[in-house]
């Protein structure tokens, strides 16, 4: 369960980044607030999953997710730039989510 609520804080974290893009600096107000809705649930989560996880997978973990969703959600909905080395950067991220997941106790 503790994962299944990291994924949920994981994929948060790519909604408040994407508000936050959208929020132009906090000076549009419903992106805004959804950013800091969804921030604030991000963090939320990501403490209460840290109470069966540890500290330094779990934050990996969740970072690791909302930058590469952070990442393809960029490429798909806004348009941006996809290039080799951007693909296998994220690939690596990935990776060494799986890595921490698989060598993980919890």
């Amino acid at each position: 369960m503790p994962w299944f609520i990291l994924l949920i804080a994981g994929l948060l974290e790519v909604a408040w980044a994407a508000g936050l893009k959208s929020s132009e600096g906090f000076t549009r107000l419903w992106p805004s607030v959804f950013t800091i809705v969804t921030a604030l649930g991000s963090f939320a989560l990501l403490s209460y999953a840290m109470r069966q996880l540890p500290l330094g997978t779990a934050y990996a973990v969740w970072t690791g997710i909302g930058a590469v969703g952070a990442f393809v959600f960029g490429i798909v909905m806004m348009g941006e730039a996809v290039s080799v080395a951007r693909v296998a950067s994220a690939a690596l991220i990935v990776l060494g989510i799986i890595g921490l997941k698989l060598s993980s106790a919890a």
